[in-house]
Parts: C-alpha cells; sequence; structure tokens
C-alpha cells in the first residue's frame, strides 16, 4: 500500500485522472453485466417451449410463458409476436420488428464505450510519462554534473509510474469489453433466429387456419 501511495505521489494530476477513468470503466462494466444477466436466457430452451405451445393452439399458456421472464429481451420479442398471433402476417412482422428495435438497444448501450476509456487510460499514462520525462530533463541543470545520472534515472522512473497504471487499467477493461460484448451478441443472435422462427410459425398456423376454414365452407 504504502508503494502504491509513493506512485501517486510521484505520479501526480495524471495517476489520479487515469483513477478516475478506471471507475468510470468499473462502473459500466458492473452496469452491463448485472443488465445482460437480466435480459440472458436460455433462448433454445424458452423457443422449445413456445413453439410446442403454438403448434397445439395454446397462445394465451405462451403469451404467460413470456410473461415469467419479463425482463428477458427474447421473451419481450416473442410476446409482441404472439399478442398478435391472430392478426395478419405483416402485423405480426411488424410487432416483432418494433419490440427487436426496442431492445437491442437496451443491450448493446455503453459497452463501446469500454475501449474509449481503456484508450483514454493509455494515452492519459503516456502524456503523464512524456510530461515527466521533460521534468525530469529539465531538472538536470538544477544538479552537479557528478549527480545528473543519477537524478535523471529517478526522474524517469517516476515518469514511467503513469504509463504503468494506464496499462493495469487499459488491459482488464479491454478484457471485460470483449466478455461483455460476447455476452451481448449472444443474445442479440437469438433475438434475430428465433424471431424469424416465431415469425414464420405464426405465419404457418394462420396459413393452416384458413385452409382449414376453406375446407369447412366446401
Amino acid at each position: 500500500m504504502e508503494h502504491i501511495a509513493e506512485a501517486f505521489q510521484l505520479g501526480g494530476i495524471w495517476m489520479y485522472m487515469i483513477l478516475i477513468v478506471s471507475i468510470i470503466a468499473l462502473g459500466i462494466i458492473i452496469e452491463r453485466f448485472y443488465h445482460l444477466y437480466k435480459h440472458n436466457i436460455n433462448g433454445k430452451a424458452f423457443m422449445s417451449q413456445v413453439d410446442k405451445l403454438i403448434k397445439h393452439g395454446n397462445i394465451e399458456r405462451a403469451i404467460k410463458l413470456c410473461n415469467n421472464a419479463p425482463n428477458a429481451a427474447l421473451a419481450k420479442v416473442v410476446r409482441a409476436g404472439l399478442v398478435r398471433a391472430n392478426k395478419s402476417g405483416a402485423e405480426i412482422m411488424a410487432a416483432v420488428e418494433e419490440a427487436t428495435l426496442e431492445v437491442v438497444p437496451m443491450i448493446t448501450k455503453r459497452i463501446d464505450n469500454l475501449p474509449i476509456l481503456a484508450n483514454i487510460a493509455t494515452l492519459m499514462g503516456l502524456l503523464g510519462t512524456i510530461v515527466g520525462m521533460i521534468a525530469a530533463f529539465s531538472s538536470l541543470s538544477a544538479v552537479s554534473a557528478d549527480k545528473r545520472q543519477a537524478a535523471l534515472s529517478k526522474g524517469i522512473s517516476v515518469a514511467m509510474y503513469t504509463t504503468a497504471f494506464g496499462l493495469i487499467v487499459a488491459v482488464p477493461v479491454l478484457l471485460f469489453h470483449i466478455l461483455i460484448q460476447n455476452l451481448a451478441k449472444k443474445i442479440v443472435a437469438e433475438i434475430d433466429e428465433y424471431s424469424v422462427k416465431l415469425e414464420n410459425r405464426l405465419v404457418e398456423r394462420l396459413k393452416a387456419g384458413v385452409a382449414q376454414g376453406s375446407e369447412a365452407r366446401d
């Protein structure tokens, strides 16, 4: 702890600026993981149940199944289509598309800020190092010739603290960005895949109903 405190003291204002960036990044990481955890669902198992209920004509139970997962993004999109299951195919597709446009931005928001914050931390570290090295070279004129090498070495080592801290912040932020982005892509991919399958299933159901009605009239 003493070494960390000393590094912050020697690194100056740049260390604190990088610390602020790290706190913002940490807040985004925690918020995104929590938010995506709520939006996530086992898409394959969920849609298997929904598909069975649709095949048996039990749309109301399928809607209730979606209501049991009110925070799940896929469930919201599927529910939007099921609510209009007895409407035209165009209305079903419009409802699904509208729900998708609503939930996808909620899944992906703020994720792209993480690599930006990582770059900012790195650049602040480099800038702090450059400023520190300029100060180290400038101070050489104030010491005797036999002490210049020692003073320069100390000044450079102090200046490197900011670069080191910037990288210490940037690398984990980039790693967490990959994890969060992959989770978000997984949720969005499930929405894209299963929303199309839902539309096809509901349209087939409508066509089957029309065909049965025609046969009954004949």
